[in-house]
């Protein structure tokens, strides 16, 4: 078995897998998964630059987050740093702070290789009972990557739609107008036109789900008290449920989103507009429902060291 740990930066968290995979037999057994909200992203999209306290915030989790891979002994580490350090003028910055913690520089990956390696960690596992072609969306905070194929990758396309960046251009008040709900579906629908005409939407027979904005939203369909990964892996998402959550968060307080325990604190002004992308994704595909995944963009990267 290779040791390895595979971390995530993306614009709203920073995320670790220490696990170890047996190449030869195809399998993994996970050690530590873990997440921090970090929101490295703040105000990126308006400065063009990484904020002094969003790095701050993210050198902090770097430092726990090298201490757990020092203490599993882990042998090889991958970082891969997705939207937020590819728009940011100043990202030396962040690259020389997670040299300087962590021992490997951050890749900053294309979104195309960033949707390489979230169709790798979706879909390794999936079934006969789960027919393709696959299309794997991942809604982040600053981008959404749309990735479709079969046993392998064929298309993909990473668009400038994410639950933070929505966030920011539209949402200016709690909770959201009318008017700035149309400004952002619009916003949406622009993206969603440039995705598909790279990536087949309306083909795929599996639509999977990744990340922080669909897991959290799988949890609330199933109406659970606190957030259990184990029972919203795999969970089957109608899209009418999809539907009825985005309604309901978009028209929430801050306050009444609060409420709703499965909710992370660091995603809950920013949930609401994740929940309208997912939305728009699945009326544009036609999905009859979405497949929620809690294998991803980590996984991926962990393979990639082990393969």
């Amino acid at each position: 078995m290779n040791r390895v740990a595979a971390v995530d930066c993306g614009t709203n968290s920073i995320r670790l897998l220490v696990t170890e995979i047996d190449a030869e037999a195809g399998q993994q057994h996970d050690l530590d998964r873990r997440l921090r909200i970090v929101r490295l992203g703040q105000g990126v999209d308006a400065t063009g630059r990484l904020a002094d306290e969003a790095l701050d915030r993210t050198m902090s989790a770097l430092n726990e987050y090298v201490d757990i891979v020092r203490r599993f002994g882990v042998e090889q580490v991958r970082m891969v740093a997705t939207s937020a350090t590819r728009d940011a003028s100043n990202a030396h910055r962040f690259v020389d702070g997670v040299r300087d913690i962590l021992g490997v520089d951050p890749e900053v990956v294309s979104g195309d290789e960033e949707a390489a390696l979230s169709f790798a960690g979706a879909t390794r596992e999936l079934g006969s009972e789960h027919p393709h072609p696959y299309l794997v969306v991942d809604i982040g905070g600053g981008s959404t990557e749309f990735v479709s194929g079969r046993t392998e990758l064929e298309a993909a396309r990473s668009v400038d739609i994410g639950s933070v960046r929505i966030t920011e251009r539209h949402f200016a008040a709690d909770p959201p107008t009318a008017e700035q709900v149309a400004a952002a579906r619009a916003d949406i629908d622009v993206a969603l036109d440039e995705a598909a005409r790279t990536v087949p939407l309306r083909e795929a027979r599996t639509v999977v789900g990744l990340a922080g904005t669909i897991t959290t939203i799988g949890a609330i369909q199933l109406g659970l008290s606190e957030y259990d990964s184990t029972k919203v892996h795999h969970a089957r998402m109608p899209a009418d449920a999809v539907a009825e959550i985005s309604d309901r968060l978009l028209a929430a307080s801050h306050e009444e989103r609060a409420a709703i325990p499965v909710i992370h604190p660091g995603r809950l002004d920013v949930i609401a507009a994740g929940s309208l992308i997912l939305r728009r994704v699945v009326e544009r595909s036609g999905a009859g429902e979405v497949l929620v995944s809690e294998r991803d963009i980590l996984d991926g990267i962990a393979w990639s060291i082990a393969g």
